[in-house]
């Protein structure tokens, strides 16, 4: 037994022995260093990825072979035979297996010689920016995509509405690893870009767990089906097993408020002899960052009815009126996982799950004492005063908190077998989202015209803090793809996917629905809430010719079967041309395809607050397939269908310069929207069809010698030339019916949907390489966004936003082979959004006119009141902006490598 005991002891210690490290650095043609480039141990799934510059370290046994592989770059392998291996790629190919999205074939941002117009991100371009979450890191990084905090937060708050194009956050496909994420549960229902839409939440996505991120801007519903009308955005995760890093995170913006505070973890480990995990966790908080007016006691008088001597005391104590809006405080925790394991050496199995919890805490408009006068409400005194003194009633806020959970989770396996390529995969996903508002009141009265929750007129016995309730969503997905190579010319693929959708109103407590409900968020009623089901199948046949090296034609059709509104059937048809030694690329596509109503917007019913005319109303959205709806004439949902028409090149004179142009023309017919209310009553409704065209360009010069240092400069950006509606509006019956020229679709809602992104939007920037030091510059340019804000007096004004450049600072400092820190000082030069009100050309015979109203100061300082709720939202007025008003931020980072 002795002997036996010996000998296992001495075969391990060989076996420890015989491990060894390598270490190099992985560069391209230009010399410049590599980072996120995969480096595997052959014939195992013990692995690293090299860091932002290219360097990496990897523990493996005596004899291994590495295999090295990055996008658009062949694979490199090399015998581990020294501690001391770095490794040249080059761009003349591509692990298309790697590649989810469209098989993207050059390393550049934007591909030069794609079908495709195709942006890939590192995880450099991503936490280079100094963002605190992912979705603002795509604002500073792609110039087509657009996101922004709403001015009046509630639900809002919890994910902010984003959009590729302009077409809303609906429209966008969200992919994990190639597999369809699931949407939020969260419906836009405020008078706010995004209106009517929801999507996925990819601001719940910790940074440190991405690998690269993908963004196809191509309408692609005939590979993926319903919602990637504007393009589909693939996260890929990381899959390193070693070379992990902690990373710690703080900022504050200029004003002093917004304190963040951040801290992940990402690691990776082998899994047996043939497996891997990587993981992340990530915990942040971000306080309350606050920007509100200064009110005018004048205007509050004239504004509300009351004395000027009534609003001086309240401001004198209050100037700002006691409003609360901007960033609101936040807190998060983000899990993330992604591994695999090869089954044999034609097979594997992958996985990947997700969790995300996120609380925030944000606040409605504070109800000053002469909006709720004691008179009216005497119970008031005592509930939010001292209970005998008038002057100690100095109103109150009503606080919205929102607690959401977020989950996906992925398992698939892979194989190969006589050339035949099989992915199969189950996901599944769900988003959930609950209410809670507190410092508030049910102030409803009986039949009598008594307080219902009042024991008597002067004493209020009912709840304070409420539960409105909340929504649900979940999905489960299958997934078949299998594709074959038939010959050098030819290729097809073909699949199916299964999904079936969950949609979950959940019932508020009693007293928040009841009446009126809670005072600024009314609870959803039982027989508003519900669960609702539906399922839809569909499946896809492509092929590709590649009739010589540089000519490629790929076509694909897809047919789809919903139980709920049918059928769709859509195709695609693209093509690329490559001459003068692949310098020179041209490229186009042509597809149809769809977007199924969604089951928020098919059973959405709800009261809601809003502010109108100088007043909190609260209105209602019907159920597309009540019995309400239905007596009103409203049709049931139909899917949404699009043509998409792209046409580019791409140009790569040298390995250091490269530049892609693309023209896209989308348009859309039937597309649903929430209609503004007609008598107290909004509904969804295929109201319209659309038009957007633009221009998105793409240039990169690197390698650019500046002294000891290397220079990189890049310019992109996206020019919209129409983004309108086409035809005329299809109301409902009963609102053709009504008197006064009546539409669901009125110039407000026209400009939220066709004007309020910025016209166009450039990003020109440059990074400087010398020794430990990266200096970065990033100048991103908003141009001019346009509001028809409900409350203007003329439906000729407009509130334009002008456009304005906001300049970001980027160091980083490599310490030691460890340890690297970071600092952004974003938008230093502290730009914050302004508007004017602008006139259209006459389409009313309104008196005043528009231009009367500009141009006399007393009306024009009305219109400003009413559209900024007297100065309360002064920088941005009440239905949005372009860019955030926060202004200057400080962002500090410690990353530790393992």
């Amino acid at each position: 037994m002795k002997k036996f005991t010996l000998l296992f002891l001495l075969l391990n210690v060989s076996f420890l022995f015989a491990q060894k490290e390598v270490s190099g650095v992985v560069k391209d043609n230009a010399g410049n260093g590599l980072p996120g480039v995969n480096i595997v141990e052959k014939g195992s799934t013990n692995g690293v990825s090299t860091d932002i510059d290219g360097a990496y370290k990897i523990k493996v046994q005596d004899g291994a072979t590495l295999v090295f592989s990055y996008v658009g770059f062949a694979n490199v392998e090399k015998a581990a035979t020294s501690n001391s291996i770095n490794v040249t790629m080059s761009e003349n190919g591509g692990n298309l297996d790697e590649v989810v999205v469209v098989g993207t074939r050059t390393a550049p941002r934007s591909n030069t010689t794609s079908a495709l117009p195709v942006d890939v991100l590192s995880a450099k371009d991503l936490t280079s920016t100094g963002q605190a979450s992912f979705d603002k890191a795509l604002q500073y990084r792609i110039p087509s995509f657009n996101t922004v905090q709403t001015p009046v937060n509630d639900a809002t708050s919890l994910l902010d509405p984003y959009e590729i194009r302009n077409l809303g956050p609906s429209r966008t496909l969200i992919l994990i690893n190639g597999k369809r994420k699931n949407m939020s549960a969260l419906l836009y229902t405020q008078t706010s870009p995004g209106r009517g839409e929801t999507g996925a939440d990819i601001s719940a996505i910790p940074t440190d767990a991405i690998e690269r991120v993908e963004i196809l801007r191509d309408g692609a519903s005939a590979q993926y089906g319903s919602d990637a009308i504007a393009g589909v955005m693939n996260i890929i995760l990381k899959k390193n097993t070693d070379g992990g890093s902690a990373t710690v995170r703080t900022g504050i913006t200029g004003e002093g408020d917004g304190e963040m505070l951040g801290v992940s973890i990402n690691n990776g480990s082998t899994v047996g002899e043939k497996g891997f995990i990587n993981y992340t966790v990530d915990f942040s908080k971000v306080a309350l960052a606050n920007r509100p007016g200064i009110l005018s006691a004048q205007d509050e008088a004239n504004y509300w009815g009351v004395p000027l001597a009534t609003t001086q005391a309240f401001l004198s104590k209050k100037p700002d009126g006691g409003n609360i809006n901007g960033s609101p405080e936040t807190s998060a925790a983000k899990f993330e996982v992604n591994g695999g394991k090869d089954l044999s050496e034609n097979s594997k199995m992958y996985y990947n799950a997700a969790y995300v919890y996120k609380k925030v805490n944000s606040y409605a408009n504070y109800r000053a004492p002469y909006w709720r006068d004691l008179a009216s409400y005497p119970y008031l005194l005592s509930l939010y005063g001292n209970g005998t003194n008038a002057s100690s009633y100095v109103g109150y806020v009503p606080t919205f908190i929102g607690d959401l959970n977020d989950y996906n989770a992925t398992l698939g396996f892979k194989s190969l077998k006589n050339g035949w390529n099989t992915d199969a995969s189950v996901t599944i996903g769900g988003n959930k989202q609950t209410y809670t508002v507190t410092n508030s009141q049910n102030r409803s009265k009986d039949a009598s015209g008594n307080f219902i929750y009042a024991a008597n007129p002067n004493v209020y016995t009912g709840q304070t803090t409420f539960k409105p309730g909340g929504t649900a969503f979940n999905h489960l997905v299958g997934n078949i793809d299998i594709s074959k190579a038939l010959s050098d010319i030819v290729s097809i693929g073909f699949g199916s996917e299964f999904r079936s959708e969950n949609f979950e109103i959940i019932a508020g407590d009693e007293a928040s629905y009841v009446g009126l409900g809670a005072d600024s968020f009314q609870g959803n009623t039982p027989e508003s809430s519900g669960k609702f089901n539906r399922y839809n199948v569909g499946g896809y046949f492509d092929i590709a010719f590649d009739f010589t090296k540089d000519f490629l034609v790929n076509a694909t059709l897809r047919h789809e079967e919903y139980s709920d509104f049918g059928a769709a059937n859509v195709w695609k048809l693209s093509s690329r041309y490559k001459f003068a030694d692949d310098k020179f690329t041209v490229r186009a596509s042509l597809s149809t395809g769809f977007r199924a109503p969604s089951l928020h917007q098919i059973y959405t019913e709800k009261s809601q607050s809003t502010f109108s005319g100088g007043a909190i109303a609260i209105t209602g959205i019907v159920n597309n397939v009540s019995t309400t709806a239905r007596s009103l004439g409203v049709p049931k949902l139909t899917a949404e269908e699009s043509q998409n028409f792209t046409a580019g090149f791409g140009f790569k004179p040298t390995k250091n310069f490269n530049l892609t142009l693309d023209y896209y023309d989308i348009k859309v017919k039937d597309r649903i929207v929430l209609g503004n209310l007609v008598n107290g009553q909004a509904y969804f409704v295929n109201a319209i069809d659309s038009k957007t065209s633009g221009l998105d360009f793409v240039a990169g010069y690197k390698n650019i010698a500046l002294g000891s240092g290397k220079l990189a400069l890049n310019l992109s950006g996206n020019y919209t030339l129409e983004n309108k509606r086409v035809g005329s509006i299809k109301n409902p019956a009963s609102v053709t019916a009504l008197p006064g020229n009546q539409t669901v679709f009125n110039h407000t809602q026209d400009a939220l949907m066709f004007t309020s992104r910025p016209k166009f939007k450039y990003i020109f920037g440059g990074d400087y390489e010398i020794g430990k030091w990266i200096w970065s510059v990033n100048n991103t340019v908003f141009g001019p966004t346009k509001f028809k804000n409900a409350d203007f007096s003329n439906v000729d004004l407009n509130t334009e936003f002008l456009t304005k450049m906001v300049t970001d600072l980027g160091i980083n400092y490599r310490a030691t082979d460890k340890i690297t820190i970071g600092f952004n000082m974003n938008n230093i030069f502290n730009v914050v959004p302004e508007f004017k009100i602008t006139a259209d050309a006459p389409s009313t015979s309104a008196l005043p006119t528009a231009q009367t109203i500009i141009s006399t100061p007393a009306l024009l300082k009305n219109e400003i009141v009413n559209i900024t709720f007297d100065g309360r939202y002064d920088v941005m007025s009440y239905d949005g902006f372009h860019f955030s008003q926060l202004g200057t931020m400080y962002n500090l980072s410690l990353n530790y490598k393992f």
